[in-house]
């Protein structure tokens, strides 16, 4: 697992919109290789790219998506749309709709639209497993308003992970420095071939080069959960719980691989935690025989196939060792 930093969305607030207008005819020999790759895969994906304003009613905002079905559905983040009240997603020919929020998942900043169109352009879903640290990276979208705007750069690294505004982590992102700013979000980050390798989604305030795009592995796979279910399934215990340092005698007496553990703070009534018998103060270190070093270890664990079957939770009780029988419920 990767670093996780302290992040700033891109939501655009109360940006106009500036008309595209299409480029003119270029001479291909003229450019270099590098400037060839960039340009043919803006060229094949540009058409697919809207700029996204949403209304609040006591305020404006914009963000990105782009179409990745020829009947009308776009991807974007979460926090672009969530609690809009009115979406219009607008492309660079100049069709302008209105989008209806399909589905979300704040857990990953991922949400789908509809718009009511059919035959648009789309973009490829490329495979973020194949990308590599180096290669080339471009992104599109609508910074501060600026319709169809085209950065480039490197994948800068693999395997980072973000803290969502739902709290959760978001696992295998990928870093970039093509340069994103308030408005990319919900944006394509694409490879050499135009296809997309991740869905842009966050910056480091004050840092420079900084940028982050949610893999598209990862989204792929939500979407799929959101266009099958309307949610992404994930499992629930029902406590409040903090990460905090298991100390080196406790994980040496009961031989524990922990360096870290869950301290329950709270049990919600009636929710599996409390069926199961947990108490404030237990500090879980384990379920079903997989480590628990922390919340975000535990969150990863609550799959929906754990959904509705027993698990095994160990944790240590002042100075005893427990084994909990729990059973998750969706959450």
């Amino acid at each position: 697992m990767g670093d996780a930093f302290p992040l700033q969305f891109l939501l655009d607030e109360n940006n106009a919109a500036v008309p595209a207008r299409p480029s003119p005819d270029i001479d291909d020999a003229a450019l270099d290789a590098y400037s060839r790759a960039v340009v043919s895969a803006v060229e094949r994906a540009g058409p697919a790219v809207a700029h996204i304003e949403v209304s609040f009613g006591d305020r404006a905002g914009s963000g990105s998506g782009f179409v990745f079905t020829p009947d009308g559905l776009l991807l974007t983040n979460s926090h672009v749309v969530h609690g809009a009240r009115r979406i219009e997603a607008t492309f660079a020919d100049g069709l302008r709709r209105e989008a209806d929020l399909l589905g979300e998942d704040p857990d990953t900043d991922t949400a789908i639209l509809r718009i009511g169109a059919a035959g648009l352009p789309t973009l490829a879903l490329g495979a973020s497993r194949n990308v590599r640290v180096g290669q080339l990276a471009i992104a599109l979208g609508n910074p501060y308003g600026f319709q169809h705007t085209v950065t480039a750069g490197v994948v800068s690294a693999l395997g980072r992970s973000l803290r969502a505004q739902s709290g959760r982590l978001i696992d295998d992102v990928l870093q970039t420095d093509a340069a994103l700013n308030p408005g990319n979000s919900g944006g394509p980050l694409l490879d050499s071939r135009g296809e997309v390798i991740g869905v842009n989604t966050a910056i480091i305030p004050g840092a420079q080069g900084l940028c982050f795009a949610t893999a598209i592995d990862t989204v792929r796979w939500v979407a799929m959960q959101l266009l099958r279910d309307g949610r992404v399934r994930r499992g629930y215990l029902g406590f409040a719980g903090a990460t905090v340092p298991l100390a080196r005698r406790i994980a040496r007496h009961f031989t524990l691989d922990n360096t870290r553990a869950v301290r329950v703070e709270s049990v919600e009534r009636d929710a599996p935690a409390a069926q199961a018998g947990l108490e404030p103060g237990d500090l879980i270190v384990s379920l079903d025989g997989r480590v628990v070093d922390g919340i975000d270890d535990l969150h990863r664990l609550l799959t929906a196939e754990r959904i509705g079957r027993a698990a095994n939770l160990s944790l240590v009780r002042r100075t005893t060792r427990l084994e909990l029988p729990i059973v998750p419920v969706e959450r």
